[in-house]
């Protein structure tokens, strides 16, 4: 079964960037498509990007766009979330998702989910 890692996360101030990696085992990485999630305290989980499985195509929600990147590294088994002009709204937990058969916008479409980590962006 595919097992998730994240990096830890982080306190950052408004305006500044970080780096978060999610490593993975036990499955044929360089075939998912994966995703980065969020969820801040008493929220829904909410999308914030996606990989194609090659790295060829990359989305992103409309709150992070311009501002975050999704890349990936097959072999290394990793994905990244590059977060630059982080601000106070981006605090919440992130969690890196893998999809079998093609990532998209949806939690309910990533059966394989890391813990998450926290970041916190302070003002």
């Amino acid at each position: 079964q595919v097992r998730l890692v994240e990096s830890r996360g982080g306190l950052v101030q408004a305006g500044g960037s970080l780096r978060l990696s999610c490593a993975a085992s036990g499955g044929t990485f360089s075939n998912y498509g994966m995703g980065w999630f969020r969820q801040a305290p008493g929220k829904e989980r909410d999308f914030v990007g996606g990989i194609s499985w090659s790295g060829a195509n990359t989305y992103y929600a409309d709150s992070v766009k311009g501002r975050f990147t999704i890349s990936r590294d097959n072999a290394k088994k990793t994905v990244y979330l590059q977060m630059n002009s982080l601000k106070p709204e981006d605090t919440a937990v992130y969690c890196c998702a893998a999809a079998p058969f093609g990532s998209s916008r949806y939690g309910k479409n990533y059966p394989y989910w890391g813990q998450g980590t926290q970041v916190t962006v302070s003002s």
